[in-house]
C-alpha cells in the first residue's frame, strides 16, 4: 500500500522522478486507447470508411504502395526537401542569431526586418516561389526555409541574450579575448538550449512540407496525398499522414539523443 502511494505521490508531484516501466505503460497504454477507439469507430460502423478508414485499409494501402515501389520514392523525395530545408536554415539562422542575441549593432540590424519577416503567412509566397524557382524540389526547399529561419532566428537571438553575464565577465577576468568569449563560453552555454530550439523548429519543418508538396509537385508524401484526395482514397491520406508523423518523431528522438549525448554535462 505505501509503494502505491508513493507512485501516486510521484505522479502528482511536479518534476517528480517515476519509475521507468510505469513511464513505458502509460506510454503504451495512451497508444493503445487511441488504436482501441479507432477500431471501434470503424470496423463498429460509427464513421462511414469515405471519412475514416479502417486499420487494415491503411496497411493494406502501405503494402499495396510498397509492391507497387512507389512509397520508397515519395519518402525519400520528402525526406530530402525536409532535411536540406532545415539545414539550410539552421546554418543560417544559428550563427546570425547568436551574433544577434551578442552584439547590439547586428540586433538593431537583423531583428525589425526579421520581426516584420516572420509574420508574413508562408501560404501566399508560395506561388511567388513558384514563379521565381519553378516548380522542381528548389521551390519546396524554399517554402521549408522560408517557413523556419525568421522564427529560428528570433528563438536563438533570444537564446544567446540569456546567457548570464557573469560567464563573460568571469571569463574576462581571467584574460579571455571578446573572440574567446563568444566561442568557448557564450556558444557552449548556449548549446542545449539551441539544440532544443532545432528539435521544435524540426516539427516545423515537417508541417511546412505538406504546404509545398500540395503545389505543384510531383512527388513527395503531400503530393501522395493531394492525388488520394482526387479519388477520395482516404487510406492513403491516413497512411502518408502517418508517415509523416513516423518520420517526424524519428528526427525528434535523433535531437533529443544528440542533446543527451554532445551537452551530457548540462543535465
Amino acid at each position: 500500500m505505501s509503494r502505491k502511494h508513493s507512485l501516486l505521490q510521484a505522479c502528482l508531484t511536479p518534476r517528480a522522478q517515476i519509475p521507468r516501466s510505469l513511464a513505458m505503460a502509460v506510454t503504451a497504454g495512451l497508444w493503445i486507447a487511441l488504436f482501441a477507439i479507432w477500431c471501434g469507430l470503424t470496423y463498429g460502423g460509427v464513421m462511414p470508411a469515405i471519412f475514416l478508414p479502417t486499420p487494415g485499409a491503411v496497411f493494406e494501402a502501405l503494402f499495396r504502395m510498397i509492391e507497387e515501389g512507389t512509397l520508397g520514392r515519395h519518402v525519400f523525395a520528402s525526406v530530402e526537401v525536409v532535411v536540406l530545408g532545415f539545414l539550410i536554415s539552421s546554418a543560417v539562422a544559428v550563427p546570425v542569431g547568436i551574433l544577434s542575441g551578442s552584439f547590439r549593432v547586428v540586433q538593431a540590424a537583423v531583428e525589425p526586418l526579421v520581426n516584420f519577416m516572420r509574420y508574413l503567412p508562408v501560404t501566399s509566397f508560395v506561388p511567388l516561389f513558384i514563379l521565381w524557382i519553378g516548380i522542381g524540389a528548389e521551390q519546396r526547399i524554399t517554402v521549408i526555409v522560408f517557413g523556419t529561419i525568421f522564427q529560428q532566428l528570433i528563438m536563438v537571438a533570444d537564446i544567446a541574450r540569456r546567457v548570464p553575464n557573469d560567464l563573460l565577465n568571469a571569463a574576462y577576468t581571467l584574460g579571455a579575448s571578446r573572440r574567446d568569449a563568444l566561442l568557448h563560453v557564450l556558444l557552449p552555454a548556449a548549446l542545449p538550449s539551441i539544440i532544443d530550439m532545432l528539435r521544435v523548429t524540426m516539427g516545423w519543418a515537417w508541417t511546412y512540407l505538406v504546404l509545398a508538396e500540395l503545389v505543384a509537385a510531383s512527388s513527395g508524401l503531400g503530393y501522395i496525398s493531394l492525388r488520394a484526395a482526387r479519388g477520395f482514397q482516404v487510406d492513403v491520406i491516413f497512411l502518408a499522414i502517418a508517415i509523416i508523423g513516423l518520420l517526424g518523431l524519428c528526427t525528434d528522438q535523433f535531437f533529443r539523443l544528440l542533446r543527451l549525448r554532445a551537452t551530457s554535462w548540462a543535465r
